[in-house]
C-alpha cells in the first residue's frame, strides 16, 4: 500500500501526460486573448476614424462593434445612411477599405474589418444564401452546372459556403470583376 507522499510508477506517468496537456492549453488560451484584443483595437481605430467621418459629411449615426471569428465587425446604423452604401453597396465597399486603410496606417498590421451601413450587408448575406440554395435546388434538378452572375469575392464567399452547407461543390471563374461562382452538382 502506499501513502500519499509516494511516487508510484502510475503517478508519473499521469503527471508527465497532465503537464504538457496543461502547457498547450495555457500557450493557446494567451495568443487567442491577444489576437482578441487586437481585433478589439482594430475597432476601437475604426470607430474613431468613422465617427469623424460622420462629423464631417454631418450625418448621424452610432457605430457598434464586434469581434467575430477572426475579424473586427463595425456597424454603422441610423436613420437615413443610404448614401453611404450607394448603389449595390460601391459606396460601403469604397468606406470599408478606407476604414481598412485607416487601422492598418495606425497598426501597421493589414485589416481584415468588415464595415455593415443601415444592415446592408447582413441584408445581403440573406439574399446571397438564398442564391446560392436556389442554384443548388436548380443543379440538383437539372443535373448541370448553375453559373452565377458577376459578385464581389464577399459575395461569392457567401455563397461558396451555402453551397457546402447543401453537400454540393462551387467554384469561382473568371477575372475580377467579371469573377463568378459556379454550383456544381
Amino acid at each position: 500500500m502506499t501513502t500519499d507522499n509516494e511516487t508510484t510508477p502510475e503517478t508519473i506517468v499521469t503527471e508527465a501526460a497532465e503537464t504538457p496537456v496543461q502547457e498547450a492549453a495555457a500557450k493557446e488560451v494567451a495568443p487567442k486573448k491577444d489576437r482578441v484584443a487586437q481585433l478589439e483595437n482594430e475597432g476601437d481605430i475604426a470607430a474613431d476614424y468613422l465617427e469623424a467621418l460622420l462629423d464631417i459629411a454631418d450625418l448621424d449615426g452610432d457605430i457598434d462593434m464586434d469581434v467575430e471569428g477572426d475579424r473586427a465587425m463595425v456597424a454603422i446604423v441610423g436613420a437615413d445612411l443610404k448614401q453611404l452604401v450607394g448603389p449595390n453597396g460601391k459606396v460601403l465597399d469604397a468606406l470599408q477599405e478606407l476604414t481598412r486603410l485607416a487601422v492598418t496606417q495606425q497598426t501597421g498590421d493589414r485589416s481584415r474589418l468588415m464595415l455593415d451601413i443601415a444592415g446592408h450587408r447582413a441584408a445581403r448575406r440573406t439574399q446571397l444564401t438564398e442564391l446560392g440554395t436556389a442554384a443548388c435546388d436548380r443543379a440538383k434538378e437539372e443535373g448541370t452546372p448553375v453559373k452565377l452572375e458577376p459578385m464581389t469575392p464577399f459575395e461569392r464567399k457567401i455563397v461558396h459556403d451555402a453551397v457546402a452547407a447543401a453537400n454540393l461543390k462551387s467554384e469561382s471563374e473568371g477575372d475580377e470583376p467579371n469573377r463568378y461562382v459556379v454550383v456544381i452538382p
